[in-house]
């Protein structure tokens, strides 16, 4: 197969894009699944909660303005066919220039500081974005935009348990987490675990399972049964939406297992806030 060109003009465009569209419109399925919280709440202010969360998608989707105050950090997910060739400048150099360029013309908060432990000044154009990238068959890329508020991931937690804790420990350690972090990631949340790999690997599969469509279940009978015991038990927690108390703390559990070493048993829990946002398009 050919290589074919991609030039760096037009991954720089699309990013740009992404970032304004994914601050300004929740996907399709995260606002099936709050009006669907809707039906299954029962405390008042619950419910009075998620109200004004779908008046305000309502209202930032109608007028073009964010979700919320909080623009988030970019995180970037790119599956880069093999069979493609980038022209006219580097893939980072386009990718950090998107991230300035769809947050100076969206109006959208810059949050990010060069220097995180001391002087922290920030960077005045919320770059640097966070990247990942996997290299996949094919002649196109995939390029995927998380904004990443961070209420929500200050209670990303992480895990080496021990392979004897097994089962049990990884229901106790999500369990635990989501009751300590409370109202503090706005639920109602979507909650990402990942299993094995290495602790880098955990963490990364957290943070890709809350790209799955909401609710969807794994393909694995396992790690399926798990995400429904997760998503009972979190539920029966009664932190509610807004932490206002409730029975919908958590509108999903999705799980990402890899293989692991035989002395391990990373888990990494990552919440999403229900301001799930996320864009992607394929060039």
């Amino acid at each position: 197969m050919s290589v074919r060109g991609i030039p760096v003009s037009k991954i720089t465009k699309a990013i740009a894009e992404l970032c304004q569209q994914a601050n300004y419109y929740l996907p399709d399925d995260v606002l099936d699944a709050l009006k669907k919280a809707q039906n299954k709440e029962e405390s008042p202010l619950g419910l009075q909660a998620l109200g004004s969360i779908l008046d305000n998608a309502d209202i930032a989707a109608k007028k073009r303005m964010p979700l919320c105050q909080d623009c988030g950090t970019v995180l970037i997910l790119l599956e880069v066919g093999q069979d493609v060739h980038i022209t006219g400048g580097d893939l980072t150099s386009a990718i950090e220039e998107g991230v300035k360029q769809g947050y100076d013309e969206g109006y959208l908060r810059k949050s990010i500081v060069k220097q995180p432990f001391l002087s922290r000044i920030n960077t005045g154009d919320n770059t640097p974005a966070v990247v990942y990238t996997d290299v996949v068959p094919g002649d196109k890329i995939k390029i995927t935009v998380m904004p990443k508020g961070g209420g929500s991931e200050n209670m990303t937690r992480f895990v080496a348990l021990t392979p004897a804790q097994g089962h049990k420990g990884v229901v106790n350690f999500v369990i635990n987490a989501v009751e300590k972090a409370g109202g503090g990631p706005c639920p109602p949340i979507i909650v990402g675990v990942g299993i094995g790999g290495t602790a880098d690997k955990a963490m990364l599969l957290s943070k890709k399972a809350l790209l799955r469509s909401v609710g969807s279940r794994n393909d694995d009978d396992d790690a399926a049964s798990l995400e429904e015991q997760l998503l009972e038990e979190i539920n029966a927690l009664g932190i509610g939406p807004q932490g206002f108390g409730g029975k919908i703390t958590a509108l999903a559990v999705h799980v990402e297992v890899f293989p692991s070493h035989i002395a391990s048993l990373p888990v990494a829990v990552t919440l999403q806030c229900h301001s799930a946002r996320h864009k992607q398009i394929v060039l």
